[in-house]
């Protein structure tokens, strides 16, 4: 009973968060970019799109679009992303369809069209970033895109933020094709580079909280309650190897727990070993990558 109660409430955990940086997702369309005018990427960007020359509603476009790809990413990717993309694309639909309603239309104007589209573009791709680092983290998409950038990302060790940008730069440059409000050539180039502007502040936005969040340290535990130390760390599901060592001033032979963990475990490593042992010797270092149980899965 507990151990379901537990999945449950991680399981409501995941979802919370997924949802919160689907908001955020939203909040950076419907505040900052739609408002001015501005082009993205992935399918919120060919949706934008398709408004400005028709009028459709950007979530009605949305909702269309990511239905086709993700017929095909529940193969690929399995019924458990599938479940959690399904549950992002009707949030996110949802959200874009009743957040400009919401936001006081004098609040969009203060904040976002008031300061200028350059601002906007660069707020807004921190914003819709931000959204899908965090739904990433959480195993789900925000759709479009996302959904191509993790089936590739789940055979080849490519940067999901890289693929997502090269994607994004196709469909901005694709836009010139399609009649819009702008009617001079100089608007839609100007269009254009703000587009790249926002591609690139969501891209770097996505790779700085991915790797963040993916991030491991190793840690060096000198002390002579080694034994308790490990016991508590392996409570926790993370391995402790054995080192035998000497201090070379004392001439005394001890062990040396090393132990790898992510960057958010580490906080509970060292309350652990303060509360066991208070004279405890720690030596804490970033590491590159780690792959294996429990970590990264090396790919081909």
């Amino acid at each position: 009973m507990e151990i379901k109660t537990k999945r449950v409430i991680g399981v409501f955990r995941e979802y919370t968060i997924i949802t919160f940086g689907l908001l955020l997702y939203a909040l950076g369309w419907s505040i900052f970019l739609i408002p001015n005018g501005l082009v993205g990427g992935g399918v919120t960007g060919v949706a934008a799109v398709i408004y400005y020359a028709t009028g459709f509603p950007v979530s009605w476009s949305f909702l269309i679009i990511n239905a086709v790809l993700l017929a095909i990413a529940l193969k690929v990717l399995g019924k458990g992303f599938g479940v959690k993309t399904v549950f992002a694309i009707v949030a996110v639909t949802i959200f874009l369809d009743r957040v400009p309603g919401i936001v006081p239309p004098e609040l969009i104007q203060d904040i976002s069209i008031g300061n200028g589209k350059l601002l906007s573009a660069i707020m807004g791709g921190i914003f819709s970033g931000a959204g899908i680092a965090i739904t990433f983290t959480q195993g789900g998409s925000t759709g479009g895109t996302d959904i191509i950038a993790l089936m590739i990302n789940k055979y080849r060790n490519i940067s999901p933020g890289k693929l997502i940008l090269y994607m994004d730069i196709f469909i901005i440059l694709s836009s010139l094709l399609i009649p819009g409000e702008t009617t001079t050539i100089g608007e839609r180039v100007a269009i254009i580079i703000y587009g790249f502007v926002l591609i690139s502040v969501t891209s770097y936005t996505i790779d700085l909280i991915l790797s963040g969040a993916r991030q491991s340290i190793q840690i060096f535990i000198f002390s002579q309650k080694y034994e308790q130390i490990a016991d508590a760390i392996t409570s926790i599901g993370r391995g402790v190897t054995v080192i035998e060592g000497m201090g070379w001033f004392t001439k005394k032979e001890g062990k040396v727990l090393m132990v790898i963990v992510r960057r958010t475990e580490s906080n509970f490593v060292f309350r652990t070993v303060r509360d066991i042992d208070k004279e405890a010797f720690l030596s804490v270092g970033n590491v590159m990558g780690v792959y294996g149980k429990g970590f990264e899965e090396m790919k081909k």
